[in-house]
């Protein structure tokens, strides 16, 4: 009996499980095989492009080639990809398409397009449009799945507009925008970043308080080893006093009023009334004619 249960424990699981394939043999289900078996990303691409042409499970097709497009070093060619072919995807998958797009954008170094597609999601989150309706979704990260809030989700993507702004150079954007996400859901990352910006505004004493924070582990995240080794190297390379080379951008185009106070509403919502008037709203309402969008 012990010998049946030992050969049924060693039995390998099957192919498809294994190779985690969809079941059929459809062209997608095909492209997929060669993209995990046989590991040709050129070949699974021209079957993910079949797949696209034929209607068969678009929704999934288009995202994977894109994927690996990105991959292959070929991420211009995924962005008209998406762009002429969502049209095919469901409602449901357009969330998700967005998502591969910014990412294609932050490749190819196209931040202005980057930056419009965050600030869409953003009033889409204002507006309950996002999660198709759920409070919360499942994502998925290095193959683990777990669940999101619209809050963490609010927050993910501030960070992903922060740091654009920074890209372009745009600090005082940029600090305007880490601090909303500080104040939905912080974390020490995010904390090094608005830092960052602080540093390259001239504004040294504001910076090192976040950084000795993060040090003293008042964000979630503060332990991670990467987090605190940067907020180490910007707290050494503050020098009281010090200006930094980088003068802040008095001269940049305004963030519009209606975005800024959106994200207010927004987080008026999320907050208790005694706490809807912190003094962070003061502190930025009087950079707002000087932020760019």
């Amino acid at each position: 009996m012990s010998q049946r249960k030992s050969q049924k424990q060693e039995t390998p699981p099957p192919y498809r499980v294994l190779h985690k394939l969809p079941q059929g043999d459809s062209p997608y289900v095909r492209a997929k095989h060669v993209q995990l078996v046989e590991k040709n990303p050129d070949a699974a691409i021209g079957l993910f492009w079949k797949a696209i042409n034929a209607g068969d499970r678009v929704d999934s097709a288009l995202k994977d080639m894109a994927i690996i497009m990105k991959q292959q070093d070929r991420a211009e060619e995924a962005i008209e990809a998406v762009r002429s072919c969502r049209h095919l995807c469901s409602t449901h998958a357009q969330e998700s398409l967005d998502n591969v797009l910014i990412d294609l954008y932050k490749k190819c170094g196209r931040l202005d397009e980057q930056i419009e597609l965050l600030k869409q999601k953003l009033w889409m989150i204002c507006h309950g449009e996002v999660f198709n309706g759920k409070a919360t979704k499942t994502a998925r990260s290095h193959g683990k799945k777990f669940q999101v809030t619209v809050k963490q989700e609010t927050s993910r993507i501030l960070g992903n507009l922060g740091w654009a702004y920074m890209q372009q150079g745009n600090f005082m954007a940029a600090e305007v925008v880490y601090r909303k996400a500080q104040m939905i859901d912080p974390d020490a990352n995010k904390a090094c970043n608005l830092s960052l910006c602080l540093i390259k505004l001239e504004r040294n004493m504001e910076a090192r308080s976040i950084l000795l924070d993060a040090l003293q582990g008042e964000f979630p995240g503060s332990d991670d080893p990467k987090a605190r080794t940067r907020a180490e190297e910007l707290l050494q390379g503050l020098v009281p006093g010090e200006a930094s080379s980088l003068r802040s951008m008095g001269s940049a185009q305004r963030v519009e009023d209606a975005f800024i106070e959106g994200l207010d509403h927004l987080m008026n919502q999320w907050m208790p009334l005694r706490s809807k008037r912190l003094p962070i709203f003061e502190e930025i309402s009087p950079f707002r004619d000087q932020l760019a969008c």
